[in-house]
């Protein structure tokens, strides 16, 4: 690990790197994964002991061939993303895939967490699917294709606990305070941002989330023109646990890399207790 030593509690002593990806994917697979791979691979060179992908990294086409281009977990995607991160000896967020359900045409929009070893640590499956309609702007329906998931997930690693979610589950706070009540010190939000909605709220959202559960929050996102007809916001970036914007990706493939202290993050929890005052913990 180029930035930190692993301390005797199984967290890293120092500051670390944790890189957030943008792209801009596609119905050609191959393609994608190359570019996945590579941009990954930068990340890593870049220093970086945490890489996150954006959302539906690995393939976006034609709703009408979405099942064919599923995939199990065990897949070509993320055996591929397994190889890499133990290649590396990297955490890796393989953004999202279209996670392929037996007996069903509708699909998974599925997030999974891989360590260094290649193993994968956690999966969660989205549970806030994007249907919304913004005459002349923007009309999705996921949850035509999409089976929405049920559990909230997080994974401890040496790098801090992970919680995992997905783009538009960033509009509803209480996931991630279920997240957070759950031991999650780092907030991955993949996302693939309609440029109308991401221009309005993508930044408010993302700083909002960072400050009230005081966590990082890493935002891989999908950028450009897409095949569906509109564009997406990208502006990839990592935000700490006072908010702050510590790296923001421009309008263009890359990677932009930001420190991750959980050192910063325990001082910035105990000066300000907000979370140890919550008195409405919920479920």
């Amino acid at each position: 690990m180029p930035n930190g030593k692993l301390a005797a509690g199984g967290n890293l002593e120092m500051t670390y790197l944790a890189a957030a990806i943008q792209m801009n994917a596609g119905p050609d697979k191959a393609a994608n994964l190359e570019r996945a791979e590579r941009l990954v691979r930068v990340g890593a060179a870049r220093g970086a002991n945490l890489v996150a992908l954006p959302e539906v990294f690995n393939w976006r086409g034609k709703r009408n061939e979405q099942a064919a281009a599923s995939e199990t977990l065990d897949g070509q995607s993320l055996t591929l993303m397994s190889k890499l991160a133990r290649e590396l000896q990297i955490h890796l967020v393989a953004g999202s895939i279209t996670e392929h359900v037996a007996g069903d045409v509708r699909c998974y929009n599925t997030s999974v967490l891989i360590g260094p070893d290649g193993q994968q640590l956690a999966a969660y499956r989205k549970i806030h699917l994007f249907d919304v309609d913004l005459p002349g702007r923007v009309t999705v329906r996921e949850s035509d294709a999409k089976l929405a998931g049920a559990d909230i997930v997080t994974a401890a690693t040496p790098l801090g606990a992970i919680g995992l979610s997905i783009c538009y589950d960033l509009r509803f706070p209480e996931l991630y305070r279920r997240l957070t009540f759950a031991g999650a010190q780092i907030l991955s939000v993949p996302s693939a941002f309609t440029f109308p909605t991401g221009e309005a709220h993508w930044e408010p959202l993302i700083r909002a989330r960072a400050i009230e559960n005081q966590a990082y929050v890493i935002a891989p996102a999908q950028f450009g023109p897409n095949i569906y007809g509109y564009s997406d916001y990208g502006n990839s970036m990592i935000v700490d646990p006072w908010g702050r914007v510590l790296a923001r990706a421009a309008d263009q493939e890359g990677v932009v890399v930001a420190p991750i202290d959980l050192e910063y993050q325990d001082r910035v929890r105990r000066e300000l207790p907000a979370l140890k005052h919550a008195r409405l913990k919920g479920e």
